[in-house]
């Protein structure tokens, strides 16, 4: 198995490649710059959006399994950003070239948000999709169109939809990154829906996820989640207790959303019958960020 990795220096795509190294899976990167800490995968720069022959590209990875990870994803951006319509052309054509030169197995990274969040618990095979987001809408025509071409290839195809991922090198603004700085002292406190339950799953169980459904040869959607939702008040009290502060300090500004659903969290028997399990608790996920993210 040789890997062709996109979005190998994106927050999931580096702790991908720290899975790939520590299992010795031959590798290949493709993307404009060089992840770091990637010495011992090869690399191809190029820029997957502008790029007109990606069949040259796929051809001269010598992959023969293609995990697609990269799209835009800067924070507060990418819910609404017309790149998101260049991404879906993008990985149309880097999955029909990469099925063109011979490729025996794709895996790409969908999001929890292709699915209608008002069912609030999400099962790959009956939960509606009606995404409320252009980036959503863009992931799930992405997923239609890309099953269609590996279809017509006679290439397995597995979907992940990745729910709530958190860890190191995290987007500094998102949730988890925010709480750690609120509760050593780096930004003034902000309110929560404390109420509402959330599906968290470290990076590395989501690495993981998506390499088993690569190796499984898996075909179809799958999510990747812990299957167990958490009150947004105890993942507070959690980290506040790792940090030795006072949880009250964001739950005593405790903000009811209504637009925001009380409930989101994938099942995950399917991928769990590939015989993967979150290797961390979310308690030691948790202990884990603390430790690694740099005071």
């Amino acid at each position: 198995m040789r890997v062709l990795l996109t979005g190998a220096s994106g927050f999931l795509g580096r702790y991908v490649l720290d899975h790939l190294r520590r299992q010795g899976v031959d590798t290949v990167m493709l993307g404009r710059t060089r992840a770091p800490d990637s010495a011992f995968a090869d690399f191809i720069e190029a820029d997957i959006l502008a790029s007109p022959d990606l069949a040259t590209l796929t051809q001269a990875s010598g992959a023969t399994h293609l995990l697609h990870l990269a799209w835009y994803a800067e924070h507060g951006q990418y819910w609404t950003s017309p790149l998101n319509l260049r991404w879906v052309d993008a990985t149309i054509r880097l999955v029909e070239a990469f099925c063109q030169t011979g490729g025996q197995q794709v895996v790409v990274a969908g999001t929890c948000a292709e699915y209608d969040w008002s069912y609030g618990y999400c099962r790959e095979d009956c939960t509606p999709l009606n995404p409320a987001t252009l980036y959503g809408t863009a992931k799930d025509a992405a997923r239609r169109l890309v099953m269609a071409v590996c279809a017509q290839y006679h290439v397995p195809c597995a979907w992940g939809r990745v729910f709530l991922p958190f860890g190191n090198g995290e987007a500094s603004p998102r949730l988890i990154p925010s709480l750690i700085d609120v509760f050593r002292g780096k930004r003034p406190p902000f309110g929560i829906n404390a109420f509402a339950y959330r599906d968290f799953l470290h990076a590395s169980d989501v690495a993981e996820g998506l390499l088993t459904l690569l190796r499984r040869g898996a075909h179809g959607a799958y999510n990747i989640s812990s299957g167990q939702p958490v009150q947004l008040a105890d993942v507070v009290r959690d980290l506040a207790r790792l940090l030795d502060a006072d949880p009250q300090a964001v739950l005593g500004l405790t903000t009811e959303r209504p637009d925001e659903p009380l409930l989101l969290v994938g099942e995950s028997r399917k991928l769990q019958s590939l015989d993967w399990q979150p290797a961390m608790s979310l308690v030691q996920g948790w202990e884990r960020t603390v430790r690694e993210v740099q005071p």
